[in-house]
């Protein structure tokens, strides 16, 4: 019976903690030099981390011969990462499914048609078991034609990732277009078409700050705009800072360095801005939950909603809410005071003159740090979860060790 108890109890604690392996397309092609090239592209373009971030998926990798061929035409590296991204389907294809295709074809979206770069159905490709024993490959806009043939498997990890070696790569106009340089990008235009143009509106309006984002582009910028709806109902606090408070405040929601949705997911922690300056911190700290990134400060938590555009060294991301920096909002997030006491039937009354609330004139002067910060509350968030873990384990030891001591 003692046993029977004791048995039961350590498979309960096994089964408490799921280990989860991921893969890592690097490593994976680190085995195999005549991929070198392909591989090494992956992790410029950042399109490694998104790989590695995904299951269900299948890289169709090219040898260094290949990678020369495009390169010789010395592309922008966002178009590199365009055609490298026809190339990762988002569906799983083992040499096994890839010769028993229902029907003899399939149609495979690709991470280029879900970045959102690829105009109509051009994102997607075509797989065709063809006669011989071969399967063909050919981009949806190629009008049928399959040049394109799977020469081996590379590794495969049943239905998690799939990495084979193709015979070239894919050819396809749209993917190969030449990129505008970033400096030319129109950053306003590109958040006014994804339903941040109020938020793109107010930033034209502001010069100093428009400009502060366009002369950033260049060396890596992140923009968190917020959808209109937000920003909108924001707008009367926005209009009564001061014009140094304004810019602060729009400069705020923009990174100084390129983030992909991969990065922020493993980049954790405290964050700068466009308006840190000093004292001026003006920063939030990035967390994920899952497939979730949100952004915080002391009294706002704003949810990464969508992606604009990533093309390095450019993302732009919507949030479904404005963050408040404390530096500008002190008043709104600092919690209010306990009540006073009641006072004695026979006390004085105080004064009814009322003081103006700071809630209703936020200040765009710097203001002192609250008591503690968002990171410090993680941290203690984490060594709490770790804490209970602690106690959890001790007590299922102790009363295994007592059952034996019976």
């Amino acid at each position: 019976m003692q046993l029977t108890v004791l048995l039961s109890l350590l498979f309960l604690l096994s089964t408490a903690t799921t280990i989860t392996y991921g893969h890592n397309i690097t490593s994976i092609l680190g085995q195999h030099p005549s991929l070198s090239t392909f591989n090494h592209y992956l992790t410029l373009t950042h399109l490694a981390g998104e790989i590695n971030r995904r299951t269900t998926i299948t890289v169709c990798a090219v040898d260094n011969a290949a990678m020369s061929e495009i390169l010789s035409k010395k592309p922008s590296i966002s178009t590199i990462k365009n055609i490298l991204s026809l190339h990762v389907l988002l569906d799983y294809f083992g040499t096994k499914k890839l010769h028993q295709i229902r029907d003899g074809t399939a149609l495979a979206a690709t991470m280029f048609q879900a970045t959102g770069s690829a105009p109509g159905s051009t994102g997607f490709v075509n797989i065709t078991d063809v006669k011989g024993g071969k399967v063909a490959f050919g981009p949806k806009d190629n009008g049928g034609n399959l040049d394109v043939f799977y020469v081996k498997s590379v590794e495969e990890i049943p239905y998690n990732i799939s990495v084979i070696q193709i015979s070239k790569l894919l050819p396809s106009d749209v993917a190969a277009a030449p990129t505008p340089e970033p400096s030319a990008m129109n950053i306003t235009d590109i958040m006014s078409a994804h339903g941040c143009k109020v938020f793109a509106d107010t930033l034209i309006a502001n010069p100093d700050a428009s400009k502060t984002y366009q002369d950033t582009i260049d060396g890596g910028l992140t923009v968190f705009c917020p959808l209109d709806d937000p920003f909108k109902a924001f707008l009367p606090k926005f209009k009564n800072l001061t014009a140094s408070g304004k810019e602060s405040l729009l400069q705020f929601f923009g990174v100084p360095v390129y983030q992909s949705l991969a990065m922020l997911k493993s980049n954790n922690g405290i964050m700068n801005t466009l308006a840190t300056n000093g004292d001026k911190k003006f920063d939030f700290t990035v967390q994920n939950d899952g497939e979730d990134v949100t952004l915080k400060t002391r009294g706002t938590t704003a949810k990464i909603v969508g992606t604009l555009i990533d093309e390095q060294p450019l993302a732009i991301y919507s949030i479904d809410k404005v963050l408040l920096p404390k530096e500008l909002f002190k008043a709104a997030l600092t919690p209010a005071p306990a009540p006073a006491p009641e006072e004695a039937a026979d006390a004085p009354k105080s004064s009814k003159h009322k003081k103006p609330s700071a809630d209703d004139a936020p200040s765009d002067s710097p203001a002192d740090s609250p008591d503690g910060d968002a990171a410090d509350q993680t941290a203690d968030d984490n060594a709490s979860v770790r804490l209970d873990g602690g106690r959890l384990v001790a007590m299922v030891l102790s009363l295994c060790l007592g059952l034996l001591l019976l």
